[in-house]
């Protein structure tokens, strides 16, 4: 069935009338006619029932009518967005980023690029590193703010790079430490994220590289919510320096040159960008890096 298709069978449901229906749409009444019954044929029911003032929708022809309405609406959408991915002045490009951006890079690039491209709609998803890679992957977003820098058809440009600390209670045995080995927290419970998650693999290695695991108490898929955690005395967590000190915990410094979390915006470089997606890419690499605050790797 062709959507040609579709709008003639709502056409004919608006108007009850074949030559009238015929007469709006531009086409022969004997046309609309072997259309009408070669959807029929199609579906194997009647969609019209002739009354003395010409057609009525049969009970079938409702939910067919229905159906078609809704198809037209969808593929209108789908046209629309089609043509808007093709405007950089005015299109849509989708934008995912790890929760621990939200309050911090991510706006700022949100803020400048919307004084560059006001009528530019960027559609955002907030996530958590793997599921990133594969809305990436399967082109349910464009680009990208992630600290994983993916395998495979993906382009990378580092926008900054953050120290990692360990964060403890002000009451906690370590508080009064400038700088902690991770040997030192063998025994201590650890407050993270769930496993699968690149911050998970990247505190492992680290603590791996310390030879000791400790037990994780609670996980968690937000760094605010892990730090709050940390602050109420349930643990201790390797976090970026930035996150510190937002319910009251103290950051210690880590004796390991590899504690340390790269941000980057990443694309697939296996297929073109629609050019308002490649606007907000260009916009942002021509502004790299971006200054990650007190939490910064100098």
């Amino acid at each position: 069935m062709l959507v040609r298709d579709l709008e003639w069978i709502v056409a004919l449901a608006d108007h009850e009338h074949v030559t009238d229906t015929a007469a709006v749409l531009g086409v022969s009444q004997p046309t609309l006619s072997r259309t009408l019954a070669r959807v029929e044929s199609e579906l194997g029911v009647r969609l019209f029932e002739r009354v003395p003032h010409g057609l009525v929708a049969s009970p079938d022809g409702d939910l067919v009518v229905a159906a078609a309405r809704d198809l037209l609406g969808r593929y209108q959408q789908l046209r629309h967005e089609l043509e808007t991915r093709h405007d950089p002045e005015r299109g849509l490009v989708r934008l995912a980023f790890l929760d621990s951006m939200a309050t911090s890079l991510v706006p700022r690039i949100l803020r400048a690029f919307h004084e560059e491209a006001p009528l530019v709609r960027v559609e955002l998803a907030q996530e958590p590193g793997h599921d990133i890679i594969r809305d990436l992957a399967t082109g349910a977003v464009e680009l990208a703010i992630t600290s994983t820098r993916p395998d495979g058809e993906f382009a990378w440009v580092q926008l900054q790079e953050e120290r990692l600390v360990v964060a403890v209670a002000p009451s906690h045995r370590l508080h009064a430490r400038k700088r902690v080995d991770l040997a030192e927290l063998a025994d201590e419970e650890l407050v993270t994220t769930p496993a699968g998650f690149g911050h998970r693999t990247l505190v492992n290695g680290l603590l791996a590289d310390a030879g000791v695991a400790p037990p994780v108490s609670f996980e968690s898929a937000d760094l605010a919510t892990i730090e709050g955690l940390v602050a109420a005395g349930l643990g201790v967590a390797i976090i970026p320096e930035a996150m510190v000190g937002l319910s009251g915990t103290i950051g210690l410094r880590i004796s390991h040159p590899g504690a340390r979390r790269v941000i980057g915006l990443t694309w697939r470089s296996d297929r073109p960008l629609a050019p308002v997606a490649a606007r907000l890419r260009d916009h942002v690499v021509a502004r790299a890096p971006y200054d990650a605050g007190p939490g910064a790797v100098r």
